[in-house]
């Protein structure tokens, strides 16, 4: 699976899906961070990737979004430890594989993981 990681995310937390031997990059590789929310989520759906974030903006500009089709997991629990959202990705990547690829905002929460479908019909 291909990743775009937001500010908020850890580079650590890139690393470790790229050990999983997912393709992921963080906008500061390219040295985009100072691109907008917007940016950042065509930029994800030109390239096929599921943006990784903290910022609630990014579930709101993918329901809105009708020309592309891009998921997104928003972390939101407290503890945001690249440890812990690591711990939150594993269990996201092995239970709702087909719903990224299929269109999904996920929000990771204090013990749960809530999923939306993104419908494109």
């Amino acid at each position: 699976m291909k990743f775009l990681a937001d500010m908020g995310i850890s580079p650590i937390t890139v690393a470790w899906l790229n050990q999983q031997g997912h393709d992921a990059k963080h906008i500061s590789e390219e040295r985009l961070h100072k691109l907008s929310d917007r940016e950042i989520f065509d930029k994800a759906g030109r390239e096929n990737s599921i943006v990784l974030t903290t910022d609630l903006d990014f579930g709101e500009i993918a329901l809105s979004a009708s020309d592309v089709k891009v998921s997104v997991i928003i972390f939101r629990q407290e503890n945001r430890t690249p440890a812990s959202i690591n711990q939150y990705l594993e269990k996201v990547i092995d239970t709702a594989k087909a719903e990224l690829e299929k269109g999904a905002i996920m929000i990771a929460q204090e013990g749960r993981i809530r999923i939306r479908h993104l419908s494109r019909e």
